[in-house]
C-alpha cells in the first residue's frame, strides 16, 4: 500500500505563479522518503495542500487511500506534521501543549497522558514537561514539535525541516529518534536542506525543482550517478609541487595535504603505491566527497 499517493497535482496562484506543475508521487508505506529541492521548489507548497493550508488547483492526493477531497478527517488523522516554524502557545506548559493536541484529534485524556510521558522521555524533555514553551530552547521546541506530531500516532509523519538551527549532538538525537520510529512503523517523508541528513536517513529520495519531480529513486541509485570523489591526504613529507600521477588529478593544498580528485572506480592502493615509490609517506586520509550535496548541484544546476 501507498502511504501517500498524488496524482498530477498542480498549484497556480492567483498571480500567475506555478508553484507545482503536474507532480505525481507514490510514497510506499514504511519508506523514509527524501523530499529534496531549492528554496521555492513547491515543497511547502505540496505539504500546504496535505495539511488543508493551501488549496490544490488540480490533482488528487490520497493518504493511505483516504482521498484529501473526499474524507480529509480521515485523511489528516493518519497524518502527523512538523512544520518549519515555531507555533505553540508560548505560555502553555509542555505538557498541555500535547494533551490538547491529542483532544484534537479525539484521543481520550488517560490514553493522552499516557502518550505525553512516553514521547517526553524519549526525546529527552521530561524535566521540562511541567515548563512553559516560552522557557525552552530552540532545540527543545524542535523536538516538541515533533512529539506534538506523534501524539496521535499517526501512520505517516512529515518532517519539514526538523534540524534547522540545533546544534549537531541534538541533530544527531533527532536522527536516531525518527530512524527508531521508522523502523516500528511509521512511513516518514523528510525534507532538509542537510544532505548529509538525507544520505543518512532516506531511503528513497525526489528531487524537485520549479515545481516539477526531476528525480525519484533509490538513494543508492542516486548515489552511483556520482563518477567522481575528492580525497585529501596527510602527508609527514612536506612537498614544495604536487606529483604528477596517471589517472589522478593532484593539487597541493599545502606543503603536507594534497587533494586528489579521481574515479570513484579508481584503485587507491595503486595511489599509496605510486606515492611510496616517489618517497612521499601517507598517514592520513579523508574523503571529501560531498556526495548527494555534489549530486543535487548536478541535477538542478544550483548550489
Amino acid at each position: 500500500m501507498n502511504a501517500l499517493s498524488i496524482q498530477n497535482l498542480s498549484k497556480q496562484y492567483t498571480n500567475g505563479h506555478v508553484a507545482l506543475d503536474n507532480v505525481s508521487l507514490q510514497v510506499k508505506e514504511g519508506d523514509f522518503f527524501g523530499l529534496l529541492g531549492p528554496n521555492g521548489a513547491g515543497k511547502s507548497t505540496l505539504i500546504g495542500i496535505l495539511t488543508s493550508i493551501v488549496r490544490k488547483t488540480s490533482g488528487n492526493v490520497s493518504v493511505f487511500d483516504k482521498n484529501i477531497d473526499v474524507d480529509f478527517p480521515a485523511a489528516r488523522s493518519l497524518l502527523g506534521v512538523v512544520p518549519q516554524e515555531f507555533n505553540f502557545n508560548l505560555f502553555e506548559k509542555v505538557w498541555q501543549v500535547l494533551v490538547f493536541q491529542a483532544g484534537y484529534y479525539g484521543v481520550n485524556r488517560k490514553t493522552a497522558l499516557g502518550k505525553v510521558e512516553e514521547l517526553l522521555s524519549r526525546l529527552g524533555l521530561h524535566e521540562q514537561r511541567n515548563s512553559s514553551v516560552r522557557m525552552l530552547s530552540g532545540g527543545m521546541k524542535r523536538r516538541l514539535m515533533i512529539a506534538r506530531a506523534l501524539i496521535h500516532s499517526p501512520r505517516l509523519l512529515i518532517l519539514d525541516e526538523p534540524t534547522a538551527g540545533v546544534d549537531v549532538e541534538l541533530r544527531h538525537l533527532t536522527w536516531k529518534f525518527v530512524d527508531e520510529i521508522n523502523k516500528n512503523g511509521v512511513t516518514i517523508i523528510l525534507t532538509t536542506h542537510y544532505l548529509e541528513e538525507a544520505e543518512n536517513l532516506c531511503k528513497n529520495i525526489a528531487i524537485i525543482d520549479n515545481g516539477k519531480i526531476i528525480e525519484n529513486t533509490s538513494t543508492k541509485n542516486l548515489l552511483r550517478q556520482l563518477d567522481n570523489q575528492t580525497i585529501e591526504l596527510e602527508l609527514s613529507t612536506r612537498l614544495k609541487t604536487p606529483p604528477v600521477l596517471n589517472d589522478f588529478s593532484i593539487e597541493l593544498s599545502d606543503t603536507t595535504t594534497l587533494k586528489i580528485q579521481c574515479s570513484r572506480k579508481a584503485d587507491i592502493n595503486s595511489l599509496f603505491t605510486m606515492l611510496s615509490k616517489k618517497k612521499i609517506k601517507v598517514i592520513g586520509m579523508l574523503n571529501r566527497s560531498a556526495r548527494l550535496e555534489e549530486l543535487f548541484v548536478k541535477i538542478t544546476g544550483k548550489g
